[in-house]
């Protein structure tokens, strides 16, 4: 079997997502080929393990200081060659398309009438899990953006819906610093995010972020531009993590027993999804705005027991060599009898 998997690449998330299913198929012996899009080319880092990977421009959308910019998205959108991109795809060599919510395949699988089974968060989306805020503009983006014959989702909790366990790889550490915190917020402006935790000398802030900020820093801030090793590194060992509420680095934290606090991405409706699941589990906390006085109580706060999430990518290759794709209800659940999760979720 010969498979396209079409991978959204405007944020780290998606990407995460294929590089635990790309070991789990490398090791089934399933000949993949990758295609990203959403970003370009010389914005993808640390790609080694997707081979000789292709780079479409694709879909995506532009931020400006924490939030959406409509405007500007739909302009930069609407310039998109995608439909010349959608055209120029030959699917002749491939028996499936996997999609992680990548447009382009998508659309060619569906216009080739080739297969092709989604893996994402967005999918999940689409049952009965916990949102906020969802326009018409959002569900027409969920149910039309990728379009696919076979949606599986994945989330923090089944919510009583098809749908798998996260797609996480990681490794505790040896040993965990309480008082380091983990800051990964590359939508909000470098110098607003360092001014915000430089009242708090007592903890050790290690901030990721593409741009650097203006003013010197405290001591007690490191700067760190994106390296995947170095931030799974601190992830292991912080006492906490503080982030956008993306999907991958949230499930990464509660599988770690991370205390999380997110701030969602204003105008972007998975991330305030994220934030309704995360309340309703109690399994963080969430501010609109940067705001100390909840900083400082989350800071306190103690740290979660870890969840023990499967190996879900090995399951669900698995699952996809056996060729039974109509029936995904006995994949989920069996990958949900793995998972012990925490008694208050229940």
């Amino acid at each position: 079997m010969r498979i396209l998997y079409g991978v959204q690449g405007t944020g780290n998330g998606h990407i995460s997502r294929a590089r635990v299913m790309a070991k789990s198929l490398k090791k089934a012996g399933v000949t993949v080929d990758f295609l990203f899009s959403g970003r370009v080319a010389e914005q993808y880092t640390d790609m080694s393990c997707f081979a000789d990977y292709r780079v479409n421009e694709g879909l995506t959308f532009v931020t400006e200081q924490g939030k959406v910019n409509i405007a500007k998205t739909l302009k930069q959108n609407l310039a998109s060659p995608i439909l010349q991109q959608v055209n120029a795809l030959d699917l002749s060599e491939y028996d499936l398309v996997l999609n992680d919510f990548e447009p382009i395949s998508a659309w060619a699988a569906k216009r080739q009438q080739v297969p092709s089974i989604g893996i994402s968060h967005q999918a999940a989306l689409c049952h009965n899990v916990p949102k906020q805020g969802l326009t018409w503009l959002d569900e027409l983006l969920l149910n039309h953006f990728a379009p696919v014959d076979i949606a599986l989702g994945c989330h923090w909790h089944h919510f009583a819906c098809p749908i798998m366990p996260p797609f996480v790889d990681v490794q505790p550490a040896k040993r965990e610093h309480g008082h380091q915190i983990l800051v990964y917020l590359p939508f909000e402006d470098a110098d607003e995010v360092a001014d915000f935790f430089t009242p708090f000398d007592d903890y050790q802030f290690l901030v990721y972020h593409r741009a650097k900020p203006i003013k010197p820093l405290p001591a007690h801030i490191q700067w760190h531009g994106f390296s995947r090793l170095g931030f799974k590194a601190h992830l292991a060992e912080c006492g906490g993590v503080v982030a956008n509420a993306g999907f991958e680095l949230s499930s990464e934290a509660l599988t770690l027993g991370k205390k999380l606090m997110v701030k969602p991405l204003q105008g972007q409706f998975e991330q305030g999804a994220n934030v309704a699941a995360l309340e309703l589990l109690a399994a963080g906390q969430s501010m609109t705005v940067f705001d100390s006085d909840k900083l400082r109580r989350w800071l306190k706060a103690p740290a979660p027991s870890p969840i023990n999430y499967p190996q879900t990518a090995d399951d669900f290759v698995t699952w996809l060599a056996q060729g039974d794709w109509q029936q995904p209800q006995a994949l989920c659940e069996h990958l949900w009898s793995k998972v012990n999760l925490p008694d208050n979720w229940n």
